[in-house]
């Protein structure tokens, strides 16, 4: 065992506060693994939520772990010792249980790293009675688990804090009766809202779970920890899922309905930060939507609470909110447009007008925001060349607007390709060609680079285009991953697949019909097929969709 290793996680740890403990060999182990660095894992809410409902049970002792930063991770191979939990740093291969929380798909490509650096047998093929059973959970994990298949011997579908109760709860009745790890996977395959693979019939939907009342269970920040995201910040989750129908956002359609938390819980986890002495970062699909905002923004500034948003909708958004941030220090305010052309928002359904946008940032102005970030999209369905020339016209005009308060903030624009998710009415379409964007992506900065004022961010498109593959991707995408990772990695990925004789155009440009078997199609989110046909086909015709209401039944998630 390499001691510097272990000394490194005790320094880690010794730096954390709300760490639960137990002995090992006290408790059941399940090792809960986030397939990237610590920094990202410790500022994902969701992760942080499910390591704290293993651990309030008494059966069941709940670990982490992450992929080591790339100094670390050349001492774990020089050395060859097996990759440790945080809490005890054991191996993860001494856990019964592995849990993966999968977020993002570029991360696909580190979970077979974790798994054979913790001494796991990579491929589920290759686990036998005495191997961990490996789980995996997260939004990935919900809207498209087949790429994953190879490594993954049970999917959580949807939400994970109920689930993941019941999970164990069969775990634990089927130690005491000294079942097979067989038995105890032909059990899991009985339960609703996990999936399976070996032994689900492909004709069987996973029906997705969700928490139909979210004060049931925490949604703050159990571990406070430096060096992530978000460091000065405990978060809270404010609401789940959205009602408003963007047609691009796979996370609008995967986690329906729009769900909010009552004040009282939400005053609790404002007590709790306040104990910290820590500035709360609100968390949700649309913080700016929580049906009782203004309550909320007088009970943030009563207790004189510092507040954070990642972003606001600019057709809800308050003065109370606006003065809110800004008396807590915002020196930017974030909007997503995601187009320039009201033509193209109304393609999308994001339904923000230029004069939400130019009203939101001139309260913002006001308040003594000085900064102005905005979220934009190329390569949406029926883009042309004009649709980018009204993102630098846009540009220009709320520049000059900063100009006219005489604030010398910064307007930048984070320009990212669109990828059309499952479950989303794009489902059908091919992503744009790579050279198109390319072009269109050229336009836009040299449009904008004589303003000093006014900056461009863009997402490598290599990166892009290789999260659409992913995104839309089946089991046989799954054997490309497991050739990349014996490889070497990610970056022979154009390699592995040659050797698996796969065409990446096919995932990328291919436009799908009507009645096609995607690979997510076992997966039931709630949301109709019809209904996901009719909104592509009210985007084709720019028409608007309202957002959810009481008493709607429209995409059949309520109906069900």
């Amino acid at each position: 065992m390499n001691w510097q290793l272990i000394d490194s996680l005790k320094q880690r740890l010794a730096s954390e506060t709300g760490v639960h403990y137990s002995a090992p060999g006290a408790k059941t182990g399940f090792a809960l693994i986030f397939p990237n660095e610590y920094h990202l894992g410790m500022s994902n809410l969701g992760y942080q939520i499910i390591y704290r409902e293993i651990n309030s049970r008494p059966d069941t002792a709940c670990e982490r772990c992450f992929l080591p930063e790339q100094t670390e991770r050349q001492e774990y191979l020089r050395s060859a010792t097996p990759l440790m939990t945080l809490e005890n740093q054991r191996p993860i291969s001494e856990f019964p249980l592995i849990g993966f929380a999968v977020s993002f798909e570029m991360d696909y490509f580190n979970i077979p790293d974790i798994l054979q650096m913790g001494r796991v047998p990579v491929c589920c093929v290759d686990r036998d009675e005495t191997s961990p059973i490996v789980i995996a959970g997260g939004p990935c994990a919900t809207f498209n688990p087949e790429p994953l298949v190879p490594f993954i011997d049970v999917f959580v579908i949807g939400e994970g804090e109920e689930v993941v109760h019941e999970l164990l709860d069969i775990y634990h009745a089927a130690a005491a009766t000294r079942l097979s790890r067989r038995q105890v996977l032909q059990q899991l395959a009985e339960t609703p809202g996990l999936y399976v693979p070996e032994y689900h019939a492909e004709s069987k939907q996973i029906i997705r779970r969700r928490i139909d009342h979210l004060d049931r269970f925490s949604g703050e920040t159990a571990i406070i920890s430096s060096g992530t995201e978000f460091d000065s910040l405990y978060l809270i989750e404010v609401a789940r899922g959205c009602g408003r129908h963007c047609r691009f956002c796979m996370a609008g359609y995967c986690f329906r309905p729009p769900r909010s938390r009552s004040l009282a819980s939400i005053r609790q986890g404002i007590d709790n930060a306040r104990k910290q002495r820590r500035k709360i970062g609100l968390v949700g699909a649309a913080v700016s939507d929580f049906p009782d905002m203004e309550l909320l923004c007088s009970m943030l500034s009563d207790t004189q609470t510092t507040t954070s948003v990642a972003s606001l909708r600019a057709d809800s958004t308050t003065e109370e909110l606006v003065r809110l941030l800004a008396e807590s220090g915002h020196r930017t305010i974030t909007l997503a447009p995601e187009a320039g052309s009201e033509r193209l928002r109304r393609v999308i359904n994001k339904g923000i007008t230029e004069e939400d946008l130019f009203r939101t940032i001139d309260m913002s102005l006001k308040a003594g925001i000085p900064n102005v970030k905005l979220y934009i999209m190329i390569g949406l369905p029926t883009e042309q060349d004009c649709d980018i020339d009204a993102i630098c016209n846009l540009a220009v005009r709320i520049a000059d607007q900063m100009a006219a308060y005489g604030r010398s903030g910064t307007l930048t624009l984070s320009v990212n390709p669109f990828v059309p998710k499952p479950f989303t009415p794009f489902q059908w379409l091919p992503m744009a060609d790579q050279s198109v964007v390319a072009q269109r992506l050229r336009i836009l900065e040299k449009c904008l680079k004589g303003h000093k004022k006014i900056r461009v961010q863009s997402e490598s498109l290599r990166e892009a285009y290789l999260q659409g593959t992913l995104a839309r991707g089946d089991r046989q995408l799954g054997q490309a991953i497991v050739q990349a990772h014996l490889l070497g990695g990610r970056k022979y990925w154009k390699q592995a697949l040659k050797l698996c004789e796969i065409d990446e155009s096919a995932y990328l440009y291919r436009e799908r019909m009507q009645d096609e078997v995607f690979p997510w199609s076992r997966v039931d989110v709630g949301v109709s097929r019809e209904y996901l046909w009719l909104e592509l086909q009210r985007a084709m015709q720019e028409s608007s969709t309202p957002v959810c209401f009481d008493g709607c039944r429209r995409c059949g998630v309520c109906a069900k």
